[in-house]
């Protein structure tokens, strides 16, 4: 039986019409960068969120970037987020160099646990950045509160999360800013890189439109020292047509999300505990097993295909030594990392590929 791992090509077949069709009216337009793709994309999901301002960018990395600049962060100041995640969240603070200080996750939710946050705030705490791991939103609420009460912006990082729910209110609309990832494989995906940045501030919007243009307040004319972070016309215009079916995908992942709950209730593994009031995107479906490696070749065998996200704590990574962490000061990231795996998932995986799934971990 043939998986993927994320059927791209079964999705793309259902709108093959659609998207060809916006993907040539760039190509006769010309208009490469920027333009109505973009202008439409922006409002579309602005209007999917409720921000007040959705802006484009290259990437969900940049993204970051371009919050933390518009924050003025850098030299000297600390960051908190999570280690236990895509090395991006971390790089972007290290890059401006700022310094990552983490903190250790909740065993269940795997994003990062508020209740640790205040224990290492310190004069030169500058921002705040919780993840939503895997398609699920942080404890916003809880974190909102401790960055409140020490008067600090929050950055989403919702690179696996745009489209998931929270307490009735959707990802990239949950705090100061929010920044999202339209790599491929994210549950909005685009044919290339790309993301995007959520506000509702006005003066950090205007900003952050100017760094992504090099610094640009007019043609020539350059406010601020920026990159070039801009979102081109041809993913824009995928991705106009893709946020027209996406209520229906999130839809889908939901209950193959749920499928897989159930069906594994009585398997030696850990299964996704999605929290009251939430709904995921489930951008992995991902499940903690004692002896990882011998499920992976045991799925292997079945040509069934497997992924680990992320098998080494960012604390441990050698580009952040400098940092002084050492194993033990994290340890339920360090333990998620050794169990954790990801299966199969998409809006396209039928009940009949995850039933073969199931019965092979089970050994059925």
């Amino acid at each position: 039986m043939k998986i993927n791992f994320i059927d791209l090509q079964a999705q793309y077949l259902e709108y093959q019409k659609e998207i060809d069709s916006e993907v040539l009216e760039v190509f006769s337009s010309a208009q490469f960068i920027g333009g109505e793709k973009l202008n439409n994309l922006e409002k579309s999901l602005a209007a999917y969120t409720g921000a007040k301002h959705a802006i484009g960018c290259s990437s969900g990395t940049d993204a970051l970037l371009l919050s933390l600049m518009a924050l003025d962060i850098g030299y000297g100041d600390e960051v908190i987020t999570t280690p236990f995640t895509f090395i991006a969240t971390a790089e972007v603070i290290a890059f401006l160099g700022a310094k990552p200080v983490f903190v250790d996750i909740d065993e269940e939710s795997y994003n990062i646990d508020p209740s640790k946050i205040e224990n290492v705030i310190s004069d030169r705490t500058k921002a705040i950045i919780p993840v939503s791991l895997y398609g699920q939103c942080a404890n916003m609420e809880a974190i909102n509160e401790i960055a409140t009460k020490h008067d600090l912006p929050v950055i989403e990082d919702a690179c696996q999360s745009f489209g998931a729910t929270y307490n009735g209110k959707k990802s990239c609309n949950l705090s100061t800013i929010g920044c999202t990832s339209f790599f491929p494989s994210k549950p909005l995906g685009a044919y290339g890189d790309g993301g995007a940045i959520f506000t509702n501030d006005d003066e950090l919007a205007t900003k952050m439109r100017m760094l992504l243009n090099h610094g640009q307040n007019e043609r020539y004319k350059h406010k601020y020292i920026g990159i070039n972070g801009r979102l081109d016309a041809v993913q824009a215009a995928v991705l106009n047509v893709k946020l027209k079916h996406f209520d229906k995908e999130v839809k889908a992942r939901d209950e193959i999300g749920s499928r897989y709950n159930d069906l594994l209730e009585d398997a030696d593994v850990i299964t996704p505990k999605i929290a009251e009031d939430n709904i995921s995107v489930f951008a992995q479906y991902s499940i903690r097993v004692k002896d990882r490696e011998a499920m992976v070749e045991k799925l292997k065998a079945q040509d069934i295909p497997s992924a680990v996200h992320y098998p080494v704590p960012l604390h441990l990574q050698e580009a952040f030594v400098n940092l002084g962490y050492k194993e033990g000061d994290f340890p339920i990231s360090e333990e998620v990392s050794t169990q954790i795996m990801s299966l199969p998932m998409s809006p396209y995986l039928t009940e009949q590929q995850q039933d073969f799934i199931v019965k092979t971990i089970k050994g059925e």
